[in-house]
C-alpha cells in the first residue's frame, strides 16, 4: 500500500511537492517557537548558579537580577559602601560580590568587582568562569581588565590591549574615561551566557577614573588613603551562604534595614516570576505556529479533496485490477501519511540546519543562543501529533473515495 501511494504522489509531483513544503514550513516555525521557548528559558537559569541572595537598591526583583546578573536595563539608585559592609557581617554569609555597573565598552557592558567575582561566580551546573588566555586581575592592580569571550573575538581583543570606558550603558555612552586605560590580563572561555558580553574591571579601576579612588602607589605616597573604599557606592551584591534555609531570614532582614533601602532576592525565585510573566507571549507565539500547522494541514486537505474528482477513473482503474473500496481508502490515508511524514522530516531537517549555520549570527545579533541538540521529548511528542492530525484529516478524503468507489464499481459517473 505504501509503494502504490508513492507511486501516486509521483504521479501528481507539483501538488505532492507545494503540500509537502507546506507542511514542512509548518513544522519547522512549531518546533523553532519550542527550541527558542525551552533554549531561551534554560539559558536564562544557566546564567547564574550558586549564588543565594541578590541585593540591590529598592526596585523590583525582576529589574534587580536582569540588571546585576544579565545586563540588561539600568538601576536607578545605588547601595551605599557602609550598606555592603553591614552586608558582609550578616551572620551565615560565606562569601559576597561586590558589581558596581553603569560604565560600557563599545556598547557591552562594564561589570567593576573584585577577584572574589571569579572565585565564587558560578553558571550552569555550578561551572566556574575559566581563562581561555592570560590570567585574572588582582586587587593592587587597579588598571587590569578581564573580557569575556564574544567581546574579545568581535572588538580583536588579546592580552596586552588596552581599552578605554565610556561613561552610560547600553550602546549610549556620555563621556570617555580616556585619562585612564585598562589594559587586558585576561580573556573568558565561553560560557554561552552574558558573561560572554561583559568587560570585567577592578573596583578601585572604577572609582580611579570617577575620581572617587587615589592610587597611593602611582602618587608617590603609602597608606595615606588605605582607609577609603574604592568606589563609594555599588549596584549590587550577590551573597552566597554557609547554611541554604538562612537565605529566607536574611532576606527579610535585609529588606528591613534601617540604613537605607535595600531589596534582597533570590534568583531561583526571580527567575520564576520572570517567567511567569513572560507565560502570556509564550502562549501566543505557541498559538500563532499551531495555527500555522493547521493551515498547512488543512492544505493537504483541500489538496486531496480537489484531487478527488479528477481521481475518479484512477480509481476505477484500480477497481478493475482488483483493488476493494477499503484499498481505495487505505491509499488516501497512506498519501496522506506519506506526505505528512516526510513534510515532518524536511521540517525538522531545516530546523537542524538553520541551527547549525545561524547561531553564531543569531549570539552575535541578539545574544540568544541556540544549540542543534537532539529532540527533546516535547518537541517529539509536537512531531507526532502533526502526523497524527495529518492522518485523522485523510480520514475525509479517504471516505469520499471510499463512498465513490461503491457508488461507480468499474463505471465513472460523472
Amino acid at each position: 500500500m505504501i509503494r502504490l501511494a508513492f507511486a501516486s504522489l509521483m504521479n501528481r509531483k507539483t501538488s505532492a511537492w507545494l503540500t509537502l513544503l507546506a507542511i514542512a514550513v509548518s513544522t519547522l516555525l512549531l518546533l523553532g517557537v519550542e527550541r527558542v521557548r525551552t533554549q531561551t528559558q534554560e539559558n536564562f537559569a544557566n546564567t547564574i548558579s550558586g549564588t543565594d541572595l541578590i541585593v540591590g537598591p529598592r526596585t523590583g526583583s525582576t529589574q534587580l537580577l536582569l540588571s546585576s546578573v544579565f545586563h540588561i536595563g539600568a538601576m536607578t539608585n545605588a547601595i551605599r559602601w557602609e550598606s555592603y559592609e553591614y552586608l558582609q557581617k550578616l551572620p551565615g554569609v560565606a562569601w559576597h560580590i561586590p558589581i558596581a555597573l553603569g560604565d560600557s565598552f563599545a556598547g557591552y557592558p562594564v561589570v567593576a568587582t573584585t577577584p572574589a567575582y571569579f572565585d565564587h561566580f558560578r553558571y550552569a551546573n555550578q561551572q566556574p568562569l575559566k581563562l581561555l588566555q592570560g590570567a585574572w586581575f588582582s586587587e593592587d592592580d587597579p588598571i587590569g581588565a578581564v573580557v569575556g569571550a564574544e567581546v574579545a573575538q568581535r572588538m580583536n581583543l588579546t592580552v596586552g590591549a588596552e581599552l578605554t570606558i565610556s561613561h552610560g550603558a547600553g550602546g549610549i555612552s556620555f563621556s570617555d574615561h580616556d585619562t585612564h586605560a585598562f589594559v587586558v590580563r585576561g580573556v573568558l572561555a565561553a560560557t554561552a551566557t552574558p558573561a560572554d558580553q561583559a568587560i570585567y574591571i577592578p573596583l578601585a579601576g572604577l572609582g580611579l577614573v570617577h575620581g572617587e579612588f587615589i592610587d597611593d602607589a602611582s602618587h608617590g605616597h603609602e597608606h595615606e588613603h588605605a582607609h577609603e573604599p574604592p568606589v563609594y557606592s555599588l549596584s549590587a551584591v550577590l551573597i552566597g551562604l554557609t547554611n541554604k534555609p538562612l537565605a529566607l531570614r536574611l532576606q527579610r532582614q535585609i529588606n528591613t534595614y534601617g540604613g537605607e533601602p535595600l531589596t534582597a532576592i533570590m534568583p531561583g525565585l526571580a527567575l520564576t516570576e520572570l517567567w511567569r510573566t513572560l507565560n502570556l507571549f509564550e502562549k501566543a507565539l505557541f498559538a500563532v505556529s499551531t495555527l500555522v500547522v493547521a493551515t498547512g494541514l488543512l492544505g493537504m486537505l483541500t489538496t486531496l479533496l480537489a484531487s478527488l474528482r479528477e481521481r475518479r477513473r484512477e480509481m476505477a482503474v484500480l477497481r478493475a485490477i482488483g483493488a476493494g473500496p477499503l484499498t481505495i481508502f487505505g491509499l488516501l490515508v497512506s498519501e496522506a501519511f506519506l506526505l505528512t511524514l516526510a513534510g515532518v522530516g524536511l521540517g525538522i531537517g531545516l530546523l537542524f540546519l538553520i541551527v547549525h549555520l545561524g547561531s553564531n549570527l543569531l549570539l552575535e545579533h541578539t545574544g540568544m543562543l541556540l544549540r542543534a541538540t537532539p529532540l527533546t521529548t516535547a518537541e517529539l511528542t509536537l512531531t507526532g501529533a502533526i502526523v497524527v492530525a495529518g492522518v485523522l484529516l485523510s480520514l475525509i478524503p479517504a471516505w469520499r473515495a471510499y463512498r465513490n468507489a461503491l457508488a461507480d464499481g468499474l463505471t465513472i459517473r460523472l
